[in-house]
């Protein structure tokens, strides 16, 4: 054998058994997803947006944080201009005092008219007792005439007295209607005059209402991703001041194909792979399947084509693993979904659960 045929031979055996080497490894280390009962898509973290507006039209008069800053819930991000209101609740208040000055004179009136009415029943009860006497004289009067006693002149003019004094208590007792109507009038002006001051505390406290929704603060804890509008500018009613990003609700879309996708149970296990800490192995669970596919062929009557359809699904993120870890929360960062396509295969070492500390 040549010095060259030896040569050849001996780079043929070792071409040969790094094929060997290498075929092994990949059964070892390089097993499709499909064969270790994993499936994966690309994905993206998100968060639910949430925009910070003003409810009442009205000019910006400050803004107190800046894009990428982290808020919690509570705090005061935005100011609106109140001096429109600041007058709206002076002028509130004048009416108020009006409404409960009304009041008091109204109840005055009450109480004089219950007065008068008082009077009133004073003076029936007086031409009550003078009717009475009245008629006990024009009696003895009637008797002493028969007797001849006295003139039948005197008994007229006892008669007339009875008349006059029966008179005299009608009209006495229609004081004293006129005095409860009068009452009744008064006690309705009482109430007028409370409503109305009722709705002039209704008004200030709507005005005062309106005055503590000028302050603007943040209803999550999380990151202001822009602000929309700056101080000096008018917005209208609901309109945006700033947009933010609510850190406790932080989950990762990605795609399956219908295969996987129509298996899928709400709840199941998901190990996320950040590419900015390919580190760290973070956990979640399914919380939605899509009823529609996304992406969608032109045709799907064969069973090739149905393949292509992919279903979008949610990743959420735990909440308490966020809390402790709130202030490193960062959306918009891509990576990669695993989920297991077989319930029950176990997480290969690579996607066991790795935190940062």
């Amino acid at each position: 054998m040549t010095p060259q045929q030896k040569t050849w031979l001996i780079r043929t055996v070792a071409v040969l058994v790094a094929g060997v080497v290498a075929f092994f490894a990949w059964q070892h280390y390089g097993l499709k997803e499909t064969e270790t009962g994993l499936v994966s898509g690309n994905g993206r973290i998100e968060a639910v947006e949430i925009d910070v507006a003003s409810r009442t039209a009205g000019r910006v008069k400050e803004i107190r944080v800046r894009e990428g800053d982290f808020v919690s819930a509570g705090q005061v991000v935005a100011l609106m201009d109140t001096e429109v209101l600041d007058a709206q609740r002076r002028q509130a208040e004048a009416q108020l005092q009006q409404a409960i000055s009304a009041v008091a004179t109204a109840g005055s009136q009450v109480a004089q008219r219950e007065s008068d009415k008082a009077m009133a029943q004073a003076v029936v009860a007086q031409r009550e007792v003078e009717l009475k006497a009245a008629r006990s004289h024009l009696t003895r009067s009637m008797a002493l005439a028969e007797k001849n006693l006295i003139s039948p002149q005197t008994v007229d003019d006892e008669r007339a007295r009875v008349e006059n004094a029966r008179a005299a208590l009608a009209a006495a007792r229609a004081q004293v209607a006129a005095a409860e109507s009068a009452i009744v009038s008064a006690r309705s002006q009482v109430t007028g005059a409370q409503s109305t001051a009722v709705a002039a505390q209704a008004n200030i406290e709507r005005i005062q209402a309106d005055i503590d929704d000028t302050t603007l603060k943040s209803p999550r804890d999380g990151r202001v991703q822009y602000i929309v509008a700056r101080p000096g500018e008018v917005i209208s009613s609901g309109g945006r001041v700033l947009n933010l990003v609510d850190l406790s609700d932080v989950y990762m879309t990605f795609f399956l194909p219908t295969a996987v996708a129509g298996q899928m149970a709400i709840g199941t296990e998901v190990r996320i792979v950040l590419d900015a800490a390919p580190q760290y192995v973070i956990p979640a669970n399914v919380s939605f399947v899509a009823d529609v596919a996304q992406f969608t062929p032109k045709t799907v009557e064969t069973a090739s084509e149905r393949e292509k359809l992919m279903f979008r699904v949610r990743a959420q993120l735990p909440s308490d693993l966020l809390k402790k870890h709130i202030l490193k929360v960062k959306t918009g960062l891509p990576g990669i979904a695993y989920v297991r396509s077989d319930p029950n295969a176990t997480w290969p070492v690579h996607l066991q659960v790795k935190l940062p500390q």
